[in-house]
């Protein structure tokens, strides 16, 4: 019996069944058959479909299939796909389905009378061939392959019917700059270059100090603190004792007495009881410890005072984009109420074992003195050349795990992969190093379909190719 009557058969039994359980049940209208409804739906099948049924499919269209007929847990009948509807790539729109012959056709896959069948292969895509025509286990006649029909086993031809359904799209191969912008968190730091911290060499005791104190900004040369130091004096004597002798002179010059100190106590040809110390540079009163009476070691900082007309900004670089990260690239630097735009001027020479990052330093200038010590700033790098490059959609790129590969339009339907080396990436482009050429197309949606169908032909001709002796006998 075939399998349409046999379909039929056990649909009407099961629905006469239900008829019979409708009838017997007490009071109130017969029920209309589940069953009858279920075969309703399923024998009402667009007119366009051709061929055989070849598997059932869920019939709200889940991915869910039957090789035979299938029942929901609501009692619907699963949706015969015949072979017109089954979405193949290996055959163009136009040929007639291979398969079992329907009622009123003959028996057999069609052929092409004035070509040459090398062999049958299965019709469900497995790597199973026979010389002469044949059936698999559920009546699908198998297809043929003809001598020299397919000359390119890597070529995948798809119809413009199936590229439309299936959401195939390309784009040209171009030339562009490809870059990918690394953001991190940073800190303001100052300049170690521009801090500078006041102190006497010998020990000294605070005799005076002037009204400046943390955070007043402050001129080189203004004095800051007047200090007695038993040292210094006994040295400002034997200067004064031996004019015109410089070890004298190189003496209290060694203990950081200024120049206009020393020459100050020339001209007078006196001892000061305090000596003056000015501030060496301009720049912010960032710590003050001298109080007036307090006794200070050589050593001791009195002032440290930082100039803040440059400053550095620090960021931790993760270890996976350190490889992007070049000397000299530009840098934009995002601070509350303000954005700077500066250079990498530093890469430390070390990871940070807990953080698995690197820090980078920026230098940027600061007129305005609005940047400060230990404020948040966002630091974006823009990694990569400004050298445009061929690059692709990152969608065209295939990843296989041991190597990249992309698809190649070759016009009329007709596409063929395509190995690439690929480099940097950055903002939805992959730099194409080998492989492609500008001006070329290549499939930048849906390009797994035509992938897993041109593994499937390359299989078939290196698995399932006749043996020689299929060929002489015929």
């Amino acid at each position: 019996m075939s399998r349409p009557v046999w379909l039929a058969g056990t649909v009407a039994a099961l629905a006469a069944g239900g008829a019979g359980y409708g009838a017997g049940r007490m009071g109130g209208p017969d029920p209309v058959p589940l069953f009858a409804r279920a075969w309703a739906g399923f024998a009402a099948e667009p007119s366009a479909a051709t061929g055989p049924v070849v598997y059932y499919q869920d019939p709200d269209g889940k991915p869910v299939y039957s090789l035979s007929p299938m029942m929901t847990e609501d009692g619907r009948l699963f949706r015969a796909v015949q072979a017109s509807e089954d979405l193949r790539f290996d055959r163009p729109a136009t040929e007639d389905v291979p398969g079992r012959a329907g009622p009123g056709e003959g028996d057999g896959p069609k052929k092409d009378p004035g070509r040459t069948v090398r062999y049958y292969r299965n019709p469900m895509g497995l790597p199973d061939t026979s010389p002469i025509p044949k059936k698999d286990s559920m009546g699908m006649d198998y297809i043929p392959v003809y001598a020299g029909g397919d000359p390119d086993p890597d070529t995948v031809t798809v119809s413009p019917g199936r590229i439309q359904r299936t959401g195939v799209r390309s784009a040209v191969v171009e030339r562009r700059v490809v870059s990918r912008p690394v953001r991190v968190p940073g800190t303001v730091a100052l300049d170690e270059r521009r801090v500078t911290v006041v102190a006497t060499r010998a020990d000294a005791y605070v005799d005076h100090v002037e009204d400046v104190t943390t955070g007043d900004r402050v001129r080189k040369g203004q004095n800051l603190v007047s200090v007695y130091a038993p040292e210094i004096n006994a040295a400002a004597a034997q200067l004064i004792a031996n004019p015109g002798f410089d070890g004298a002179r190189r003496r209290i010059r060694n203990l950081n007495v200024s120049e206009a100190v020393i020459a100050e106590m020339e001209r007078t040809r006196t001892v000061p009881r305090a000596i003056t110390w000015a501030s060496p540079r301009d720049g912010l009163v960032l710590e003050r410890r001298a109080v007036e009476g307090m006794k200070a070691a050589a050593g001791d900082t009195l002032f440290r005072i930082a100039d803040l007309s440059q400053v550095w900004v620090l960021a931790d670089v993760p270890e996976r984009d350190l490889a992007g990260i070049r000397v000299g690239q530009a840098a934009t630097v995002r601070v509350p109420g303000r954005t700077a735009t500066g250079q990498v001027g530093m890469i430390y020479p070390q990871v940070n074992r807990e953080t698995r990052a690197t820090r980078i330093r920026i230098a940027l200038p600061n007129p305005d003195g609005l940047l400060l010590p230990d404020m948040y700033a966002d630091v974006e790098i823009a990694t990569g050349s400004t050298e445009p490059v061929v690059a692709v959609p990152e969608g065209a790129v295939i990843e296989t795990g041991a190597r990249q590969a992309v698809l190649i339009e070759a016009g009329e339907g007709r596409f063929a992969p395509r190995a690439v080396e690929i480099g940097r990436r950055g903002e939805g482009y992959v730099e194409i190093r080998a492989g492609l050429r500008a001006g070329e197309r290549v499939v930048t949606a849906a390009n797994f379909l035509i992938d897993a169908e041109s593994n499937l032909k390359a299989a078939l001709a290196s698995l399932a190719a006749p043996p020689a002796d299929w060929e002489a006998g015929r």
